[in-house]
This record gives structure tokens, sequence and C-alpha cells, in this order.
């Protein structure tokens, strides 16, 4: 079983948290429709937001945490580890609709695949003249190598810039709207 992460009503009322109606998310079976060039697993994505207020968040969780430097981001884990529900509210949708969207705006230059070391030169270009660059650098490439599989070979990821638009795009109408994700896993 994977990590769902579900839109829900803020703040929760009773005992849990109410799910989102799928309505508030009908118009992302628009995006393939209007864009018919739109890469499979975009439009798979946002078939399945439009269809179900959720995203299957499992495949997305590594890059999350390295783009928004913490671990656990869409698993909630500061609330799940003081034993709260685990819950992104709306203020943390907007923290994560804003990471992915600065990242595909800084990918464009780099095309539609996302690969690993695309994400790592967009990461280092980002962090270049800073004003603690160095510092900033050496814990990005900690954090890079950390990634990588006993062998030093890099994460797998097979992702399109699309995708990661259309995810940024369910933060941003959580964020928006009002709404919480719940992680369900």
């Amino acid at each position: 079983m994977g990590l769902d992460n579900v839109a829900v009503q803020w703040p929760r009322t009773g005992r849990f948290y109410d799910p989102v109606a799928p309505a508030e998310f009908v118009d992302f079976g628009d995006l393939a429709d209007r864009s018919p060039a739109m890469p499979g697993p975009a439009a798979a994505l946002a078939d399945h937001i439009a269809k179900t207020g959720t995203v299957r968040a499992t495949g997305y969780t590594e890059l999350v945490d390295l783009l928004l430097g913490l671990t656990g981001v869409l698993y909630a884990t500061d609330a799940n580890s003081e034993d709260e529900d685990p819950v992104i509210d709306p203020d943390g949708c907007a923290w994560v609709a804003g990471g992915l969207e600065r990242f595909v705006a800084g990918h464009r230059e780099y095309g539609e695949d996302v690969t690993f070391e695309s994400v790592a030169a967009v990461m280092r270009k980002a962090l270049e003249g800073s004003r603690l660059a160095d510092q900033q650098l050496r814990w990005l490439e900690s954090r890079l190598d950390g990634l990588r599989d006993d062998g030093g070979e890099p994460p797998q990821w097979v992702f399109t810039l699309t995708e990661l638009k259309v995810l940024s795009g369910f933060y941003r109408r959580c964020a928006d709207r009002g709404f919480a994700v719940y992680a369900d896993f």
C-alpha cells in the first residue's frame, strides 16, 4: 500500500476529516483534452485528481523532499511525530505548491524530462550566488549522494515537467480554497 494525499476540509469537524468532493477538481480532467500532446503520466495524474481529489504521492516523495529540503513532507511527518493527524494544512499546501512551481519554472530550460541529473542542475543553479552558496551546495551534494544506491547509481526517476505542474496544481488548489491534505497510508 502506498501513500495517498487526500484533499480534506479544513479544519476538521468532529473526530475525522471530511474529504473534499472530487467536483472541486473536475477541471483537472479537462487538462488532457486541452493539451493533446500532454505526456501520459501527466494526463493520468490529472485524470486521477479529477475523479478522486487525491494524489497517489508515493512516487513523488523523494523528489519533493529533495526540492523542499526536508524529509517526509508528503507524509506530513512533522504533525505525525507530534501525535497529531498527518495533515498538511492550507499554508503547508501553499508551501509545497510554491516549491514545485519554482522548480518547474527553473527546469523549463532543461526540457520536459525530469531526471536526477536535471533536478541536481536546477538546484545547483538556484543556489549559485546565494549568500551561503558554498554551505548550501555542500548540503545539496550530501542530499544527492544520500539518494544514490550502494553502487553509486542515482534514483531512476521518470517524471515529466507537465506531470509536476499538475502535481503542484493540486496543492495550489488546496491552498487557494482552504483545503488541507491528509496523508493516508
